[in-house]
C-alpha cells in the first residue's frame, strides 16, 4: 500500500496509529506486553496515541501525560529488552514506510527511534 503522501493532520495521524496497533496487537514478539501485561482498553488508549504522536510530529501541546511511568510499571511486570523496543520499532518504521512518504513522515520514524532508545535507557536502569 505504497503511498506517496506525507503526514499533514489529524487524520494521517490516526491513520499511521490505528494500522500500527492493528499489527502490534497481534504480534508474536511484542503483542502480549499490549493485550496480555498492560490489557490495553483500544477505545481508552486510542485517543491518548492520536494525541500522544499529534504532539510529537505537529506540537500541539495537547499530551500531558508521562509515558514512561507506564512503561517503567509495565517492565516491572514483564521485563522489556532492547529486542522489544527495536521490534516496536522496526513494525513503526514499516507502518510508516507503507502508508506515507515525506518529511513528516521521516520525522515520524527519527521521533520514533529516539522515543524507543529513551523508553529503554530508562526501563533497564
Amino acid at each position: 500500500m505504497e503511498n506517496e503522501n506525507d503526514i499533514t493532520n489529524a487524520s494521517d495521524v490516526k491513520l499511521l496509529v490505528d494500522t500500527f496497533y492493528k499489527q502490534v496487537m497481534v504480534d508474536e514478539t511484542i503483542g502480549h506486553f499490549f493485550t496480555e501485561i498492560a490489557k490495553i482498553n483500544l477505545e481508552t488508549h486510542m485517543p491518548i496515541m492520536y494525541s500522544f504522536w499529534e504532539n510529537v510530529l505537529f506540537y500541539t501541546g495537547e499530551y500531558n501525560r508521562n509515558p514512561m511511568i507506564k512503561h517503567v510499571d509495565l517492565n516491572r511486570k514483564s521485563p522489556l529488552s532492547q529486542d522489544h523496543f527495536d521490534h516496536w520499532l522496526h513494525l513503526w518504521v514499516s507502518t510508516v514506510d507503507n502508508l506515507f512518504t515525506g518529511d513528516k513522515a521521516e520525522e515520524a520514524k527519527s521521533k520514533a527511534s529516539q522515543i524507543a532508545k529513551m523508553m529503554f535507557f530508562n526501563v533497564s536502569k
